[in-house]
């Protein structure tokens, strides 16, 4: 146990050195690999409003920060951080310093690839296994095990070689996102991406249709469920009702569009608001600032999220 350990942390070591070479200086970049992320923060930022997409969040050193409806998660290099489904949260690095950078790395998990793993897995096991898991939380985290961190590593060291990236990226991409299926967040993982995931697909239905004026009961029926069901459910897995979950994913990709440098109407109408002032009324509750004077201080906001 203690040599597993300690190779574990070796491992976390050599992921660490691969990203800091890779990314000097503070910064977001993307990589030869698509949907992977690297990011160096050197600098506190509070948590802001964020859309984050079906993504696994891995520190290498330091702390990050998600909230959801409230809740603090708090993370480091002991857990990563997996969010299974769309969800409106608000992110930072509050702890962020020059001394002690916030240093990791952001997969983004393809839908096809985990919904295809999901299945093989549910095979595997006589396809059971789903139906006897508890309701998984929204946004889960899990401990580094050694198949996460190998799988991680491994995939990494492909950035240094572009035809081994060529190769084999997309061959190491599912050996992560088996690992992420396999380990402590693997409950919400499956229920997101396997059978019974109606309220991940309600999710993508809405996503795609923001700036529409969609119903509950449009949602319901996408997904073939009774108003009342839909609604339990619906809040089972991601801690909102419906109604408070649309305004939360509306509010939060208006903030990101104004930060990117779009105008309030701008950002209202896009996200499905036909008023810029009841928009801005709605902003200013939620977040304390009108969208005018929250803008200011937001333009490092791709980098914190």
């Amino acid at each position: 146990m203690k040599v597993s350990c300690q190779q574990e942390n070796m491992s976390k070591d050599q992921i660490k050195d691969l990203i800091e070479r890779l990314l000097p200086e503070a910064g977001l970049v993307d990589t030869a690999l698509k949907g992977v992320q690297l990011f160096r923060v050197t600098k506190a930022m509070p948590c802001v409003p964020a859309v984050y997409e079906p993504k696994v969040v891995a520190i290498l050193n330091g702390t990050k920060e998600a909230v959801l409806d409230g809740k603090h998660h708090v993370y480091g290099s002991d857990t990563y951080l997996l969010c299974p489904m769309t969800l409106p949260v608000e992110a930072g690095t509050p702890q962020a310093s020059e001394a002690e950078p916030l240093v990791g790395v952001m997969i983004t998990l393809v839908p096809r690839m985990m919904r295809e793993l999901t299945m093989e897995i549910e095979a595997a096991a006589g396809g059971t296994r789903q139906h006897r898991e508890a309701i998984p939380k929204a946004l889960a985290l899990a401990s580094w095990d050694t198949r996460f961190t190998q799988a991680l590593l491994q995939l990494l060291k492909l950035l240094e070689n572009p035809v081994d990236l060529e190769v084999l990226g997309l061959g190491r991409l599912r050996e992560l996102c088996y690992a992420v299926l396999m380990g402590d967040a693997g409950v919400a993982a499956r229920r997101a991406f396997g059978v019974g995931n109606e309220i991940a697909r309600a999710i993508d239905y809405l996503s795609t249709h923001l700036n529409e004026q969609v119903t509950i009961d449009e949602m319901a029926d996408h997904v073939g469920m009774s108003r009342a069901v839909f609604h339990r459910r619906f809040k089972e897995a991601t801690t909102m009702s419906p109604i408070q979950f649309v305004k939360s994913m509306r509010l939060n990709n208006a903030a990101m569009k104004i930060s990117e440098g779009k105008t309030v109407s701008e950002a209202a109408w896009d996200v499905g608001y036909q008023s810029a002032s009841q928009f801005s009324r709605e902003f200013k509750r939620v977040y304390g600032l009108s969208p005018r004077q929250w803008s200011h201080d937001q333009q490092l906001a791709k980098v914190v999220v």
